[in-house]
């Protein structure tokens, strides 16, 4: 009965450090540019875009396309950037486990 109260107190002590980094993670930011710098995004870790700037040489009335495309870029690569951090870190605490629903 002892194994089972330590494998217990155990999940008990994962499900808490998990929960410590989420909450840190969630604080944590990321920053993707596109076009050089043109247009660069700032993202949490737990997905959300805090902050978009464009810069005014990229914004041409003519070529809007170029600048859409351009955020997708940006804010697609701060995104993936949080999701890669998110995941190695949960992944520093699980030991490579990959746990369904966690990360």
């Amino acid at each position: 009965m002892r194994g089972m109260n330590d494998l217990v107190r155990q999940a008990q002590m994962m499900h808490k450090k998990m929960g410590q980094l989420q909450e840190d993670l969630s604080g944590r930011t990321v920053e993707a540019q596109s076009g050089g710098g043109m247009v660069s995004v700032v993202a949490t870790c737990a997905g959300d875009v805090t902050s978009v700037k464009i810069d005014k040489s990229v914004v041409d009335p003519e070529d809007v396309e170029m600048l859409q495309d351009l955020v997708l870029a940006a804010v697609g690569e701060a995104l993936k950037q949080a999701r890669e951090l998110r995941e190695a870190e949960m992944s520093k605490l699980t030991g490579g486990l990959k746990l369904p629903g966690i990360i």
